[in-house]
């Protein structure tokens, strides 16, 4: 992950043009080179002068270094050519021309390596192979093969095939939406999606980025970058190849479920990006992000002057999982006296055809006033009774500004509502041809709203403590790759599960027919008989499931059935005997499945859903990237349909939904901790009042060396850094990194400091933290943001905190920024120095080039600790009493 010399790259001051590949294609470049307004110096290097370029003989005889390089040459010669651009001092290059084969081959992934390594020595990027180069509109930047020049605008495209650029270029012509860049990554030798969103989520000129992607090949980039994106502008995405074919075998029931573009789907979610299933709809997203507010709620009114369109409309917004609003008792009233005496008061408001502006704006007018109201879609269908425009312009005049509840429209018809469509437009408010598009556009504002609290919500703390045993689960995992197996056994997996904590059924293994009738008749209960074979994952679907069974000889019976059926159908199968279990009655639980699965491009992912033995039938699941929190569990289980019984809706009493997350939050972690788990699933869980049960668990490992540093699409917690600090008072504290739980802690501490505390560690009076300016010291992404601090054993938001420190890096890792809060009744502990010490332990293990920061003039103890720390001081610029610190690593 590095946006460094991107500068040089999307704002360059000097752009050369090396050819020698496809004529036409070269002078095409040259074109738009010279057409687009480039204020700075062109040169084409070797060969003729181009379309007026000047030309220069080679890069070294410039006059100075350009800052980029556009490459068209054939794939023999692109190598020694990008080795010549660095030894020019050039910033970055754009290869347009194309490799041998894609990067997805052996030969161009061969290309792509031996460009990275030719650019790398000099700090030269490169876009490409295979790129339709870079556009800049705002600063005349054209160094692309694209037949359509974009208008300059506030959109940042980033795409990966050309010709969907070129595709969105004439698209948004037509609909008159400018960029600020437009950039095609072609190969993505270096420069990738990570990169770019890094740049682009400092750059003022960029107020959204769109993302068109086939697919990621550096998935903890692309997640942390994009998260860090999303929390200031939105970020929208369309992935193509949403019906993966070719993927490998997988046979958990979990495996099955996680299918690769729903695994898209959880990491955008996570990251807080959009998805849009198309061009259209990415442009309908972004219109209505521009115009409309964001909602508070999910409650929608739709006002219309046709009752057809009314149920049509509600059908759409019951498809897409929305809610109409229900009225309060005054609104009723109030809508009875503006509706015609035919029509009935409720939600859809019906005006019917012959509604004039202004019954529309009494009946908006009073659906705005409803504070059970969100959002309102005006509907208006083509009639002859009443003006249309004139409907439209009242309601512009009424709704211009409002943003309470967010304002919708749709103008029905193409070129009859094309002047009424311009009266809104030109008011700001959000517009749609069809009223469908106008639910669909309501219900990507609530995704929007949803991504962006999920990524600064306080989780609540986990309702208990609990710490793997890591050795005993390693011993299971360990015992079965020794024999050469891939699926852990039936004992191994309830030794897993109990590692990490998750209630099991005890079990006890027969060899033979006769043995299982002993066990059930020592048990002295009815029992479960389960057949125990390598061979045979799903035992249902073998007949190898007996449950309910009384008495040694009903099980006796059972055994030799189950075996001689096994026989039969799968005459293959190894079987090693059977599991008998005591029969649980829980009456009133429910099957779910938790399960993780990994995804070759995002590592482990997390699986929860309905269970039993349909499941895939079912098909009810959601998914989610490890690690999880509270929260993050919650949001997962609340996007299946099992949910709501989960919540009792439905007459049955309300499960443990704390502990059905808590397992959830268990799995994350056990696939995080152990690489060499590949398949997981719990299949039933059984979840009821009185908490969780796993019932059947299988587990497939594989051999896993544990040499992927980034195996993992979010860096996991990092525990290795916790440690006890002993105080010279004989009392020990634990030093650890912050988690998203510890917000309650911190805003504890800070209201027990003083006035000139606040003073002197945030430069200015502060009454109170508010939840964001909490955040940013809780809510951190450990791939490039990392706070330590000084508390108790216990569970986190809970337990006292007495200091913190927080290192902030920048993309490229250049620099780090520090910030350090110890609590004015604890100084004198030697708290300060050593979190000082160990945050810059950490970023000299990140490769921070320096660790910086701000430090008030009158703070002489602050300046007093990064003196003997080795920094070094001096007086801000712009603020006397500001002095800043700096320390080489």
């Amino acid at each position: 992950m590095s946006s460094r010399h991107l500068d040089r790259l999307l704002r360059p001051r000097s752009i050369a043009l090396i050819g020698g590949g496809d004529e036409a294609r070269s002078r095409i470049v040259a074109r738009n080179l010279m057409g687009s307004g480039f204020k700075g110096p062109l040169r084409a290097i070797g060969g003729p002068g181009a379309l007026g370029m000047e030309r220069a003989a080679s890069l070294g005889d410039l006059p100075a270094p350009p800052d980029l390089v556009v490459i068209d040459a054939p794939a023999d010669h692109l190598t020694g050519i990008v080795d010549d651009c660095g030894r020019a001092g050039a910033g970055a290059a754009v290869i347009v021309s194309s490799g041998p084969g894609h990067r997805a081959n052996a030969l161009g992934a061969r290309l792509s390596a031996d460009l990275v390594a030719a650019a790398r020595p000099h700090g030269l990027r490169l876009i490409g192979p295979d790129s339709l180069g870079v556009m800049v509109p705002g600063l005349g930047v054209n160094a692309s093969v694209s037949p359509v020049a974009p208008q300059a605008g506030r959109i940042a495209l980033v795409a990966q095939s050309g010709t969907i650029v070129t595709s969105v270029l004439s698209w948004a012509d037509d609909r008159r939406a400018g960029f600020s860049h437009v950039l095609s990554l072609g190969d993505m030798a270096d420069v990738h999606f990570g990169d770019l969103l890094d740049y682009l989520a400092n750059d003022v000129t960029a107020t959204s980025i769109f993302l068109y992607i086939e697919t990621i090949t550096d998935a903890r980039s692309f997640m942390s970058a994009g998260r860090a994106a999303a929390r200031t502008k939105p970020v929208l995405v369309v992935k193509a190849g949403r019906h993966e074919a070719g993927r490998e075998a997988l046979v958990s029931h979990s495996g099955a479920l996680a299918a690769p573009d729903e695994v898209f789907d959880a990491a955008f979610r996570r990251a807080g990006m959009l998805r849009a299933r198309s061009l259209e709809e990415l442009f309908d997203v972004a219109g209505t992000l521009a115009r409309a507010a964001l909602p508070a709620g999910d409650r929608l009114a739709i006002l219309t002057n046709s009752g057809g369109m009314g149920v049509l409309t509600t059908d759409t917004l019951v498809d897409v999982g929305g809610r109409l609003a229900r009225f309060a008792p005054e609104t009723l009233a109030a809508l009875g006296d503006v509706l015609p005496p035919t029509r009935t008061t409720g939600n859809p408001v019906d005006l019917g055809p012959a509604a004039d502006g202004d019954e529309y704006v009494r009946a908006f007018e009073t659906l705005a006033a409803d504070r059970d109201v969100d959002a309102i879609l005006v509907i208006n269908c083509p009639t002859a009774m009443a003006s249309r425009r004139r409907a439209a312009e009242e309601i512009a005049r009424v709704a211009k500004g409002r943003r309470r509840p967010v304002i919708l429209t749709s103008w029905v018809g193409e070129a009859a509502a094309d002047l009424s469509r311009r009266v809104l437009v030109e008011a700001g408010i959000a517009t749609y041809a069809t009223p469908g598009q106008g639910v669909r556009a309501f219900t990507h504002l609530l995704g929007y709203r949803r991504s962006q609290t999920l990524l600064m919500e306080t989780p609540p703390s986990v309702p208990e403590s609990f710490e793997p045993d890591l050795p005993r689960a390693r011993a299971a995992i360990d015992g079965a790759l020794a024999d050469g197996r891939r699926w852990l056994s039936a004992t191994e997996g309830a030794e897993l599960m109990a590692a990490y904590g998750i209630p099991g059924v005890s079990a006890r293994l027969a060899p033979t027919p006769e043995a299982a009738a002993r066990l059930a008749a020592e048990l002295g209960v009815a029992v479960a008989l389960k057949i125990v074979s390598p061979d045979i994952i799903h035992k249902a679907e073998v007949k190898g499931i007996a449950l309910d069974l009384a008495g040694p000889a009903a099980v006796l019976e059972a055994a030799r059935s189950m075996a001689a059926h096994i026989e039969r159908v799968r005459p293959t199968a190894k079987i090693e005997g059977f599991m008998v279990q005591p029969m649980i009655r829980r009456p009133e639980a429910y099957e779910l499945i938790v399960g993780a699965v990994t995804d070759r491009r995002f590592g482990p992912v997390v699986v929860f859903g309905h269970g039993g033995t349909a499941v895939e039938v079912i098909a009810d699941k959601a998914l989610g990237l490890p690690p999880l929190n509270m929260h993050l569990a919650r949001e997962i289980m609340a996007r299946t349909r099992v949910w709501r019984l989960l919540r009792g809706d439905h007459g049955r009493p309300a499960v443990d939904v704390d502990g059905v997350a808590l397992t959830l939050i268990k799995v994350a972690q056990l696939v995080a901790d152990f690489g060499e788990i590949a398949e997981l699933d719990i299949n039933p869980l059984l979840a009821d009042s009185y908490g969780v049960l796993a019932l059947d668990v299988r587990v497939a490992v594989t051999p896993y060396d544990g040499s992927s540093t980034d195996r993992l699409a979010i860096r996991p917690y990092p525990k290795a850094l916790e440690e006890t600090i002993p105080t010279g008072d004989g009392r020990d504290f634990l030093l650890r990194p912050v988690v998203p739980e510890d917000e309650p802690s911190l805003q504890r501490t800070f209201a027990q400091l003083s006035e000139e505390e606040i003073r002197l560690r945030f430069f200015a009076p502060i009454k109170a933290l508010s939840h964001v300016m909490a955040a940013r010291f809780t809510q951190l992404d450990y791939d490039r943001e990392l706070a330590l601090i000084v508390t108790e054993h216990g569970i986190p938001g809970r337990t006292p905190l007495y200091g913190l420190v927080s290192l902030s890096c920048s993309a490229d890792r250049q620099s780090a920024e520090y910030a350090l809060l110890v609590r004015g009744d604890m100084t004198g502990l030697g708290f300060g120095p050593v979190l000082m010490r160990r945050i810059i332990d950490h970023a000299r293990s990140y490769g921070v080039r320096e660790v910086v920061g701000d430090v008030l003039r009158e703070n002489k103890s602050m300046l007093k600790l990064c003196q003997v720390l080795g920094f070094r001081a001096s007086a801000d610029d712009e603020d006397p009493g500001l002095m800043r610190v700096r320390l080489a690593l």
